[in-house]
């Protein structure tokens, strides 16, 4: 266990944050020193003081002192103040444990956008890449690859509106089955299967009322996700995409994305509805090549169902064609990334996305840990490295990249694509740059304003009350739309 006690309350997230990097299956409690609680069992007590312009950092064992050190700070630049904290933090974590971490003292999930922020202003790549090394402590690879990112980002963005436009998110919370190491918003469709018009009916809603009040506005990207999408009929898939279709003005729509996720749910008619409309872009997710583990993570589709989806996608001309996968499934070595990799290119998609898996707290391998305790994870940077070696020999390139809270490893989610079929709604999500309007049970609206601040706001997660309360969700998004229109 490791204790952190401040002796006031001041960058508590961003200390916390660095040292479950470093210990990230450590528990770690934080509080300043008079809600200080004596350790029950064996731990280290990390002791911050600020102090003037001084900032000192202790490490205790058996209250005694193992590690010290401290930095001069100016406490009215709080920015820079914060990053000389966590350097200092960073280099006795360091010290300690004898680890070192590529991201540096970055915690944060959406590490590009620090160098995109710089290579705005006009500053060289050379610059940046020292300023990600000396401010951050960044390894040189990270570096480069975020530099390589945010360049090719700038380019990829650089004819979306910003400040007239928008782009929409539509949710779709249901899916065949959830999947061992999911906690996103998803209901089976065994038990919503007759409700999920009466869903479709109350996000139409939701629909009809962003259209009208964002009529004057320019929509620049549509992604519809999940859940699955194709958990819905053709029928239904056909109401909604001509819902939208009839509604909104498709004239300067860069991107229309459609998750049809997975392989189990998707059918040769799905395909063709989604064809027919102006759908641009579909995720065909297998997250994996390896049967054993399909079987054991609850997708309960086969690898040859997952080749069959992508072929006749194909057939019927998609060609721009997403693949999920996840490094880190239980039980995979990297000879699995190997052969899912091998299967993958045999396809050749035009964009693959890498995830690394990151279990939250409401997924049932953590919630249901006891019946999942003997199950081997393994996540190396060998194994990242060689996704990443496949989908360059693809003739993708990395153009988008995230990273999860808490994530075991260090690592982070990258997105390779051939040029040209890039998801741009991905970057948009991640760069925080364009308002992005969420719509459906679970969905969260991000509110960019003109001097860089970002409203969110949040539907209900669950179905029912989603239903019971669309109105209560529209007129939320009705408050934060006025206060933006003036």
């Amino acid at each position: 266990m490791i204790m952190i006690i401040l002796n006031e309350a001041n960058f508590e997230y961003d200390i916390y944050s660095l040292v479950k990097a470093f210990y990230p299956e450590e528990e770690v409690s934080i509080g300043v020193e008079d809600t200080q609680v004596e350790c029950v069992t064996p731990c280290i007590y990390l002791k911050v003081n600020y102090k003037d312009n001084l900032i000192r950092i202790q490490f205790l064992q058996n209250k005694e002192v193992i590690l010290a050190n401290d930095t001069i700070v100016n406490q009215a630049d709080r920015k820079d103040t914060k990053n000389r904290l966590k350097r200092l933090l960073y280099r006795m974590l360091n010290e300690y444990s004898r680890k070192e971490l590529p991201w540096g003292t970055l915690t944060g999930i959406r590490p590009t956008k620090i160098p995109m922020a710089f290579l705005e202003k006009g500053i060289s790549k050379e610059k940046v890449n020292q300023i990600l090394k000396t401010t951050y402590l960044i390894s040189d690879e990270k570096a480069d690859l975020c530099i390589e990112i945010a360049k090719r980002e700038l380019e990829i963005l650089k004819n979306i509106d910003y400040k007239n436009g928008y782009s929409l998110y539509i949710g779709i919370p249901f899916c065949p089955s959830t999947c061992l190491y999911c906690s996103f918003t998803s209901y089976p469709v065994s038990k919503w299967k007759n409700r999920m018009q009466e869903y479709l009916e109350a996000l139409s809603k939701e629909i009809l009322f962003t259209a009208k009040a964002y009529a004057n506005k320019v929509l620049n990207t549509i992604y519809i996700g999940g859940g699955t999408p194709t958990s819905l009929s053709a029928e239904q898939l056909d109401y909604l995409l001509t819902l939208l279709e009839e509604n909104f003005d498709y004239s300067n729509l860069q991107e229309m994305t459609l998750e049809a996720g997975r392989p189990d749910s998707i059918t040769k008619e799905k395909l063709e509805v989604i064809k027919a409309h102006k759908v641009t872009r579909i995720s065909i997710n297998p997250q994996t090549m390896k049967q054993e583990t399909l079987k054991l993570i609850g997708r309960h589709h086969t690898v040859q169902e997952t080749i069959e989806a992508f072929r006749s996608a194909r057939e019927l001309g998609f060609d721009n064609i997403n693949m999920d996968l996840i490094v880190g499934l239980p039980e995979e070595t990297q000879e699995d990334i190997c052969h899912t990799m091998e299967e993958i290119a045999k396809l050749n998609p035009d964009s693959v996305t890498v995830h690394t898996l990151a279990i939250k707290r409401a997924a049932r391998l953590r919630m249901e840990q006891e019946h999942y305790k003997e199950l081997k994870i393994s996540k190396s940077p060998e194994m990242i490295e060689l996704t990443e070696k496949y989908c360059r020999n693809m003739n993708m390139v990395p153009y988008y990249l995230y990273r999860q809270k808490n994530m075991t490893g260090n690592f982070e989610n990258v997105g390779y694509a051939k040029w040209g079929k890039e998801g741009i709604y991905n970057i948009l999500i991640i760069e925080e740059k364009q308002t992005i309007v969420a719509l459906g049970a679970g969905t969260s609206s991000k509110f960019v304003f003109s001097e860089g601040r970002i409203e969110r706001v949040e539907n209900v997660k669950d179905v029912d009350n989603y239903l019971a309360r669309i109105e209560e969700m529209i007129e939320r998004k009705r408050k934060i739309m006025t206060e933006k229109k003036e």
